[in-house]
């Protein structure tokens, strides 16, 4: 029983004590559970707490990554803009055209190989396909020959500098005129291939910027039309590095060659001009010998006609001096120049001899002085006769216009007319020069009748008087220009002072009044002289103006020989002579 009791009071005591370690335990739990709950609590905060902060962190990331973008856009727009500039300066080049044409040969010659591959390969083709393949192939090779200098030369021909052109030797002063124009030439030629190398240099240098930007934009944007254009760029930089090594090599081996020959064409300019120097000089000394000559026989020759002659044959003795110097100075086969003019002279008298003659005409006139411009001059060809101021001498014609004039006042009836002379006029027909020398007056004559009852002494008196008031002043200026003539031509001594002439006439006395006058106004002074002299012989009692007058008698019949012979007999030798007429 009692350990019954004994067994009981184990359990029991074992039943509180599970209870109380039932409550413990649940007191634990409960206590684990709130903490594991805290815990929980805590680690949610926590992770709340970091996701909050990754989305912050995103946040600012995807804020970063924009703003990035943006000035990567910002970036890449400048690079954009970098690159328009550069090809709006590079759209016209024409290195970069004619690189397009060596682009162009290299893509015709593949696709021509391609073509000529394919006609190999296809042995079960038809006729039509073959026709049409040939026809191809021909057409590729007419583009190839189109562009052919494009064969190797991304530039072209351009990359072969100008050929120097071979220079004539120099042997007359004209050859200086066409070796200073092929000197010009050659510094053209030299600086235009300078140029060519700049600007080559220049083209690289833009390519290679403008690659070295494309590499920034594709690192920015990796687009596939970025990476095509970095390897065109590449290429297009490393053939035009190419060409540029070419050029310059050519540029200063070229250089030299032409810097040699412009100064072999100098010392061949400097060596005509020298010569040139010197006969110039030795004509220079023939021209002051030949003047003090003239100078010293003008004291030992009184007369002017010795000194004339000696004065001519000096001038040409100084002329033939001076061409043989020029001929043996320049001309080393003499001989061969007399054939040359010879058959030249022939072909001249056959052909075109008018046309010539009219140069050789020209030639006379200008070297001889006898007629210049302005010169007044008178012609007649033709049945023609004008009187005219020289407008122009040209090589084939004279050109004169027409004046108002004595010769326009008997003979035209007309004036103002432009007429046109050849110049070979000179050698057939007669030209009278009015102005010839400094020459410009003329001999003037008016004429007037009176009747031989009148007192022709002093009609003649009052004509002179008249005459040598109004032409004093162009009697001192020819008296002047005569001497002054005398220098040059043979001169007689002659009076300068107006005449007076006498002439009996079947109409009366002709008072022949002649005087100076100036040769473009003669008209004017004949004009002022002529009712002078006329106005003074109507104001004398004792001079009578006579002119042609016509006198009618009406009579009778038997009364034949009029008023007069009324009471007289009529002779008879003079009855029969009458009725003989």
């Amino acid at each position: 029983m009692i350990k019954k009791l004994g067994i009981l009071l184990l359990c029991l005591c074992f039943v509180a004590f599970a209870e109380e370690a039932d409550n413990v335990i649940d007191k634990k739990d409960k206590a684990e559970v709130k903490k594991i709950e805290q815990n929980i609590i805590k680690e949610k905060a926590i992770e709340a707490q970091k996701l909050e902060e990754e989305k912050r962190i995103q946040e600012i990331q995807e804020q970063k990554q924009k703003e990035l973008n943006m000035q990567n856009m910002a970036q890449i727009n400048v690079l954009l803009d970098k690159i328009a500039r550069i090809e709006a300066e590079l759209k016209d080049n024409i290195l970069l055209k004619r690189y397009s044409n060596y682009l162009s040969y290299s893509k015709i010659s593949t696709e021509l190989e391609s073509l000529k591959d394919s006609l190999k390969k296809k042995s079960n083709t038809t006729d039509e396909q073959v026709y049409q393949l040939h026809n191809k192939i021909r057409v590729k090779e007419n583009e190839l020959e189109l562009i052919a200098e494009y064969k190797g030369s991304p530039i072209g021909a351009l990359i072969n500098p100008p050929e120097i052109e071979k220079y004539e030797n120099i042997t007359n002063p004209f050859g200086i005129i066409n070796a200073l124009s092929q000197i010009k030439k050659l510094e053209n030629n030299k600086k235009q291939f300078k140029n060519l190398d700049s600007e080559i240099d220049l083209l690289t240098t833009k390519l290679e910027e403008e690659l070295v930007i494309y590499l920034e934009l594709f690192n920015l944007d990796s687009k596939p039309e970025y990476k095509d254009k970095i390897t065109f760029l590449d290429k297009q930089k490393k053939d035009f590095s190419m060409v540029l090594d070419i050029v310059s090599t050519t540029e200063e081996v070229y250089t030299r060659k032409i810097e040699q020959v412009i100064l072999e064409i100098e010392n061949q300019v400097s060596q005509q001009v020298q010569k040139l120097f010197i006969i110039f000089t030795i004509i220079i000394i023939l021209s002051i010998i030949a003047f003090l000559v003239k100078l010293a026989l003008k004291k030992y020759f009184s007369q002017n006609e010795n000194y004339y002659m000696i004065n001519k044959i000096i001038n040409f003795t100084l002329v033939f001096l001076i061409v043989m110097v020029v001929l043996f100075s320049y001309i080393d086969n003499v001989s061969y120049l007399v054939t040359i003019l010879g058959f030249a002279s022939a072909g001249i008298a056959i052909a075109l001899k008018d046309w010539f003659m009219s140069i050789f005409g020209w030639m006379v006139i200008v070297t001889s002085g006898s007629i210049q411009v302005g010169d007044r001059i008178k012609v007649t060809k033709g049945g023609v006769e004008t009187v005219g101021d020289v407008l122009d001498i040209s090589l084939f014609k004279i050109t004169i216009r027409e004046d108002i004039t004595l010769t326009s006042y008997m003979v035209n009836r007309r004036s103002g007319r432009i007429f046109f002379i050849p110049n070979n006029y000179i050698f057939s027909e007669l030209i009278s020069n009015y102005t010839h020398s400094g020459l410009r007056t003329v001999w003037d004559g008016i004429d007037i009748t009176i009747t031989f009852d009148s007192n022709h002494k002093k009609a003649q008196k009052i004509a002179r008087d008249i005459l040598k008031h109004y032409s004093k002043g162009y009697t001192d200026i020819t008296r002047k220009q005569l001497s002054k003539m005398r220098n040059k031509y043979q001169l007689r001594a002659t009076g300068v002072e107006p005449r007076v002439f006498t002439f009996v006439e079947p109409q009366g006395i002709v008072i022949s009044s002649w005087y100076l006058t100036n040769s473009y106004a003669a008209l004017v002074l004949r004009s002022t002289i002529s009712p002078e002299i006329l106005d003074a012989f109507m104001k004398e009692d004792d001079i009578h103006i006579a002119y042609p007058t016509q006198q009618i008698n009406i009579n009778r019949t038997d009364n034949a020989y009029g008023p007069a012979m009324k009471n007289k007999k009529i002779p008879k030798d003079l009855e029969d002579e009458i009725i003989r007429r």
